[in-house]
C-alpha cells in the first residue's frame, strides 16, 4: 500500500499570528502529517512587521513541532499550495461574513487548482480576536499580549 503524506496549508498575513490562528493550527494538526504555515507577502499592502519577522516570530512558536513549517509567499494560496504538495488549504472562520468570503475561495480554488478547502469555525473565546484589532490596540498603545501565543504557554 502506497502511503501519501496529508499535507495542509494555513495561509493569510498573519500580522500580527493571533491566539485564534495558534488555535486552528493546533485544531488541525491531528488531521494532517504536515501544516505549512504561509505568510502571505502582498508588495501592494502595509505591514506592521517584516515578513521574515513574521514567519520568525511564527516558526519560534512551533520550534517543537516537526509537523508544522512556516514559509512565507507571494502568489496565490492554491498556487503557493500545489508548490508545497498539499492538497489541502485550512482557514479559520469567525462569522458569517468570514463564511461567505471563505466559501467563494473556497470554490474558485477547488475549481482553478484542484485544493480542498477545510473550514474550522472559530473557538467563541476567540471570535473578536483578529489582526487588525490586535494591530489597532497596540497603534493606540494597549497592551495586546492576552491576543498573541506565547511559545512557552504550549
Amino acid at each position: 500500500m502506497h502511503y501519501e503524506l496529508k499535507t495542509a496549508v494555513f495561509p493569510g498575513s498573519f500580522d500580527p499570528f493571533t491566539v485564534g490562528h495558534d488555535d486552528i493550527v493546533r485544531r488541525a494538526l491531528p488531521l494532517f502529517d504536515r501544516i505549512v504555515i504561509g505568510v502571505g507577502v502582498n508588495i501592494g499592502k502595509k505591514y506592521l512587521h517584516s515578513a521574515d519577522k513574521r514567519v520568525a516570530d511564527i516558526a519560534a512558536l512551533y520550534a517543537d513541532e516537526p509537523r508544522i513549517e512556516v514559509k512565507a509567499y507571494s502568489d496565490l494560496a492554491v498556487d503557493f499550495a500545489h508548490r508545497e504538495g498539499a492538497r489541502f488549504i485550512i482557514k479559520g472562520v469567525r462569522s458569517v461574513k468570514d463564511f461567505e468570503y471563505e466559501r467563494e475561495q473556497a470554490d474558485i480554488n477547488r475549481q482553478i487548482g484542484g485544493i480542498d478547502t477545510l473550514l474550522l469555525y472559530a473557538d467563541p473565546k476567540y471570535a473578536s480576536v483578529s489582526s487588525s484589532m490586535v494591530r489597532e490596540l497596540m497603534h493606540f498603545g494597549r497592551d495586546a499580549s492576552e491576543f498573541l501565543p506565547k511559545a512557552a504557554d504550549k
